[in-house]
């Protein structure tokens, strides 16, 4: 009976004794271009969409500050514990027209552009893109961004939830970030007690929150709180507060 051949592999190994055994490659992974560019923008979508539900990190400013300080005042609170009279005043003061925009007023920018850039046009959906994505400082990088930024959170957020995020995450004073903070820092209350004029007093201040100080307001500031209430009172007469009152 003829014997069968052993294989060429154990016939090597047998010969070489110690012949080395090598693994099959394993296949690269290919990454191009294409699908990093999309991975970029699922990552830069889950970005916007994820604070809809999740309550933003601190953010950059919040960080800046806190080391140049020492540490901030800021505490998180949910948009049903601050006074209706806070919310008001401060759309009042900031964007009457929040409710009825889509992230940008150009009714204010025209005259904004009017005017010659002597006051700026931020709407409040713009303040806070600005200022839980990106930073301070005047760019046309960052403007850019933010042009791009702003219509995407209003397509996903309510009104109610851009406010309540801006409420707080905006700076009142020095080291004094979010209405909780302010409301106790200046006032020593809560925020769900604010008063109509503590409530004016605070969103007075949001313009120059570092040389501006809510429990002591200059003449003229007091009279722009004044009209900062009567403005809280229009809009919630003619209906312009309802998006983000329910």
């Amino acid at each position: 009976m003829a014997k069968r051949k052993a294989p060429a592999r154990r016939k090597a190994a047998r010969k070489g004794g110690g012949g080395r055994f090598r693994l099959p490659a394993l296949p690269r992974p290919r990454i191009t271009l294409r699908r990093l560019v999309w991975g970029m923008v699922l990552l830069a979508v889950l970005g916007v969409v994820a604070p809809k539900v999740v309550n933003p990190p601190l953010t950059h400013t919040m960080w800046s500050e806190g080391r140049r300080l020492g540490g901030i005042e800021h505490r998180w609170v949910a948009i049903e514990d601050v006074a209706p009279a806070m919310r008001r005043a401060v759309v009042a003061a900031e964007d009457a027209n929040f409710c009825l925009h889509w992230g940008f007023d150009m009714r204010a920018i025209r005259g904004a552009l009017e005017a010659g850039g002597r006051y700026g046009a931020s709407t409040i959906s713009q303040q806070t893109v600005k200022n839980v994505y990106l930073w301070q400082s005047r760019s046309w990088p960052r403007k850019a961004l933010e042009a791009v930024i702003t219509p995407l959170v209003e397509l996903t957020w309510s009104k109610r939830r851009i406010l309540e995020v801006y409420l707080n995450v905006a700076e009142f004073g020095e080291g004094v970030f979010g209405v909780d903070a302010a409301a106790r820092h200046y006032f020593g209350v809560p925020p769900d007690r604010l008063s109509a004029a503590q409530a004016a007093a605070l969103a007075v201040v949001l313009p120059a929150p570092k040389t501006r100080n809510a429990a002591r307001l200059t003449p003229q500031l007091q009279r722009r709180a004044a009209r900062i209430s009567d403005g809280a009172a229009t809009i919630r007469a003619d209906g312009r507060s309802a998006c983000f009152e329910s």
